[in-house]
């Protein structure tokens, strides 16, 4: 019988430790790591890898690797407008890293825009029996739950702040005239109780002052006319240099001063930057 070949292993090589890697070639290799995966397991190991990881090199080389058209103007963009590094010592984090980790392009800034949660993350007033949360009446689309916001007989207002640069849009970037802020909000009314609805966003520097103002005081919804939601939006644009937080107000009320919760129906309050069609 013949004999069986011998099955003798090859030497295998080494592992390479990535302490040894040229700086260069070691931001290549952490680049491709995911960015919450870089900042609480990589910037921890040692100070080589945390001035990799506290760079804009390593992010813009993830920036880079989106190749949709959107990831292409942004990254083409944030080259024109590089961040400074006046923040440091403010925010944790670069700005592209704030960036990369928070993804704020296309996404609802508005934390709880559907009462979800409560009234978490919302400064409240409450007049007369105050605001509730209940369920729709009417389908929103695209909302994230279906649940509203209901105010009463008096005027309720609530407000959120929205930090732009907390939520990874830096300064240099809000000021380059080449990104849009749109808000949106959805509201309705009761079929069997009118009601009165405003809406008012301002956009404020870092001291909180206002620069610009949108306001919305649709017509009030009568009594046994509808019961449907519908949709107030805008679109900030050329807003001037500045801007750091967005101030999201709401204001309802009902029309016949019933006791209980048969106001304006608001929910799916949206803020969100996308950069400006050339």
């Amino acid at each position: 019988m013949g004999a069986r070949p011998s099955r003798r292993r090859l030497p295998v090589d080494p592992p390479v430790a990535l302490d040894v890697l040229p700086p260069e070639l070691l931001v290549q290799v952490l680049s491709h790591v995911p960015p919450r995966a870089l900042v609480t397991r990589c910037r921890p190991v040692c100070r080589a890898w945390r001035d990799v990881v506290d760079g804009p090199t390593v992010w813009l080389l993830q920036l880079a690797r989106d190749r949709s058209a959107e990831g292409r103007a942004f990254y083409a963009l944030a080259q024109r407008c590089p961040p400074s590094d006046d923040d440091e010592e403010e925010l944790p984090l670069c700005a592209l890293a704030r960036y990369c980790l928070r993804a704020p392009l296309g996404r609802n800034l508005i934390f709880n825009s559907c009462g979800e949660q409560g009234f978490r993350g919302w400064e409240v007033e409450h007049g007369g029996n105050g605001w509730a949360v209940e369920k729709n009446l009417t389908l929103v689309p695209g909302a994230p739950s279906q649940t509203c916001f209901v105010t009463s007989f008096e005027w309720c207002f609530k407000r959120q702040l929205v930090d732009l640069v907390m939520e990874g849009v830096w300064q240099e970037l809000l000021d380059s005239a080449q990104i849009e802020i749109c808000v949106a909000d959805w509201w309705g009314a009761r079929e069997n109780c009118g009601c009165i609805y405003r809406l008012r966003v301002r956009l404020l520097d870092m001291y909180e002052n206002e620069v610009v103002k949108f306001s919305a005081s649709p017509n009030p919804v009568l009594q046994w006319t509808e019961r449907s939601c519908r949709q107030v939006s805008h679109v900030f644009t050329n807003f001037g240099k500045g801007i750091r937080y967005v101030s999201f107000e709401q204001y309802g009320r009902d029309m016949r001063s019933w006791v209980g919760h048969y106001g304006a129906l608001v929910t799916h309050s949206s803020v969100r930057i996308r950069i400006r069609p050339s």
